[in-house]
């Protein structure tokens, strides 16, 4: 969970793997640092926290090298210090190594390499990669050893790779071999950009789209080699690959904050937007047959009888909503499983089931892992029990979309933001859309009520900007009296109870705020015992089957003296009750999810920001998580 840039070029590395780092700084990191090679020694700069303390170092010292590795750090192993900073170097700084993932063997080969007399200085996993290297280079040249077709530095790495365990993307340079840059990836995310005499490697594209939008993805198993002359890919097993470069779609400039204070803030009012991007792609102008463009096979949903979704965090809440669609819309039952739950703890193989992996990165390691491991067991049971995988991301060039055959892309661009908001939403319209579609085949739906549901999804991106204007001011000004609340109750029921649940994670993600989401029906069975006057309760009521019972469930907050933050059509019933009623257009209720959920995003951000917090970037977190 942190990010890698590489260079080899006609460059200053340092200046390219500054901006390829600021461009990594949505995933969350506690410290940055690079190597470069330089007149045949290594140079290494590393600092603590933000990326502006590197930046400070490095404007002290004169390094005109053309190549270099660069690293932001989410600490894993060992405390988020300067000595536990990337890259890691050998004793005798020799090789310089940056990686992503976890080495679950390392301890054993730091044991190893303490019996042959090396010493270390972190706590980290990752460094025991440089000294390995240094003792296969070590060994190649005592034995006078020739390698063929390749470098002695891109030997040593790969044979090095091989005693890995774990999940890992690295990159590597070394004083000895100043023009080669050598990176290798298994089970986290690495991309190779290329733009005519000048190569990069990273671990997400952002890093590189302001350079190139051409780029060579890297598949488990492989490695490369970064030259001036070029870029040579091969196996862990040694045997040569040829991949063909392919052009990146869409805007360099969404990573721009285009006048908003912060990334969220810009990403929350691109939703309209994003909704009509969603729309524009998957609902088709025919009037005849099915309104649905998802374009997936029709043996995908042949005879089936369930779905089971895989999701973590976010990605978890918006298939809670998409759970509800799909069997309200389409009579399938349907079930969500945290990803990192299921991968111990797998449900019975019944057959004909859809398995739907959800995650914005499309890197989520267990989400990953989850899913391989059902297309393991469902492939050595009979054809009634084939795997039928379908993803649900918001990056069409991830992992998932070479493990899934299946992918619904959600047209979000990129979100710089690490805590979700117009990714979020495209989920939800990810769901609304396969719900449909599924409903279409099934026939659950008749034509007349299909468009009610269209229609009424296409006037949602108006009602979402609606919100957004009236209720901007007025939120920012309600955030200033919840400076110094600690904890925070989110109310819901039905298809809006997991958005209680999103509300209240976006509110302990950056304001650093307790906050829990709770079914409203069930507050009376225990979770009533926390109310009291210095506890804010959020209720969301729609209009809908169980409209009346959520406003009596917040009649029951209020009687505790709690005070009452309605999200709600206004009328007489919801402006006598909410102390301060926070007002959305009056929709049916199976749409309204895309609605309730803009003034939480709008409260969290500003109590966050009232409070002078790093919004953008808050403690602790990390935009994907590419690590179990």
């Amino acid at each position: 969970m942190c990010g890698i840039v590489g260079y080899v070029g006609i460059q200053s590395a340092s200046e390219t793997l500054l901006e390829g780092l600021r461009h990594l700084e949505y995933r969350g990191y506690d410290s940055a640092g690079i190597a470069t090679v330089w007149e045949g020694e290594l140079h290494c700069v590393r600092a603590k926290g933000k990326l502006n303390n590197l930046r400070e170092k490095l404007e002290r010292i004169e390094m005109p090298a053309r190549i270099g590795i660069g690293h932001t750090r989410w600490a894993t192993h060992g405390k988020p210090e300067e000595c536990n900073a990337h890259p890691h170097r050998d004793q005798t700084n020799r090789v310089a190594v940056v990686q992503n993932g976890i080495i679950e063997n390392y301890r054993e080969l730091k044991q190893e390499l303490q019996a042959k007399g090396y010493t270390f200085v972190s706590e980290t996993d990752t460094e025991v990669i440089p000294h390995l290297i240094t003792n296969l280079l070590d060994q190649m040249q005592s034995a006078n050893e020739l390698v063929d077709y390749t470098s002695p530095l891109t030997e040593a790495v790969r044979r090095t790779v091989n005693r890995l365990e774990g999940a890992f993307a690295i990159a590597v340079i070394c004083k000895e071999y100043p023009d080669e840059l050598v990176v290798a990836r298994q089970q986290a995310p690495l991309v190779i950009g290329l733009a005519g005499g000048e190569y990069f490697c990273a671990s997400d594209v952002p890093a590189i789209l302001p350079y190139t939008n051409t780029v060579v993805k890297l598949e488990n198993g492989e490695m490369a080699t970064l030259t001036p002359l070029g870029v040579a890919i091969s196996s862990f097993a040694g045997d040569r690959i040829i991949k063909y470069p392919h052009v990146l779609k869409g805007n360099r400039m969404t990573a721009d904050k285009q006048g908003f204070r912060h990334y969220m803030l810009k990403e929350i009012h691109e939703q309209p937007d994003v909704v009509r991007d969603c729309l524009s792609t998957y609902l088709s102008s025919q009037s005849k047959g099915s309104p649905i463009a998802l374009g997936l096979p029709d043996d995908l949903f042949t005879d089936l009888q369930q779905v089971q979704i895989l999701a973590c965090g976010t990605s978890w809440h918006a298939s809670l909503v998409g759970k509800y669609l799909i069997e309200q819309l389409a009579s399938l039952p349907t079930t969500v499983h945290y990803a990192s739950e299921y991968r111990y703890a797998p449900s019975p193989l019944l057959p004909q089931t859809l398995m739907i992996g959800v995650t914005q990165s499309g890197e989520t390691a267990d989400t990953l892992a989850a899913l391989e491991m059902e297309h393991k067991r469902r492939t050595q049971r009979s054809t009634e029990f084939r795997p039928r995988l379908l993803g649900i991301t918001n990056r069409p060039e991830s992992t998932l979309a070479q493990l899934v055959p299946h992918l619904i892309v959600t047209p979000a661009g990129i979100e710089m933001g690490v805590a979700a908001t117009k990714t979020f939403t495209a989920q939800l319209m990810a769901f609304y859309i396969l719900a449909l579609d599924l409903a279409a085949r099934r026939q659950t739906l008749t034509p007349e009520r299909m468009e009610e549901i269209v229609v009424g999804l296409r006037h949602i991106p108006t009602q979402i900007e609606q919100v957004l204007y009236q209720q901007s001011t007025v939120i920012e000004e309600l955030s200033h009296r919840f400076q110094e609340t600690q904890d925070f109750i989110f109310l819901g029921r039905g298809i809006n109870f997991p958005i209680a649940l999103e509300g209240a994670l976006k509110l302990k993600e950056i304001s650093y705020i307790h906050a829990e989401g709770y079914p409203a029906g069930e507050m009376k069975h225990g979770p009533i015992a926390l109310l009291d006057a210095k506890v804010p309760v959020l209720t969301i009521a729609t209009p809908g089957a169980v409209y009346d019972k959520v406003l009596s469930n917040a009649q029951e907050a209020k009687a505790r003296d709690a005070q009452l933050i309605g999200v709600a059509p206004q009328d007489e019933q919801t402006a006598e009750l909410f102390d301060v009623l926070l007002p959305i257009p009056k929709v049916e209720e199976i749409l309204s999810p895309i609605l309730t959920l803009l003034p939480l995003q709008m409260l969290a951000y500003h109590i966050a920001a009232t409070r002078g917090l790093d919004v953008d970037q808050p403690r602790n977190l990390a935009k994907s998580v590419t690590v179990e």
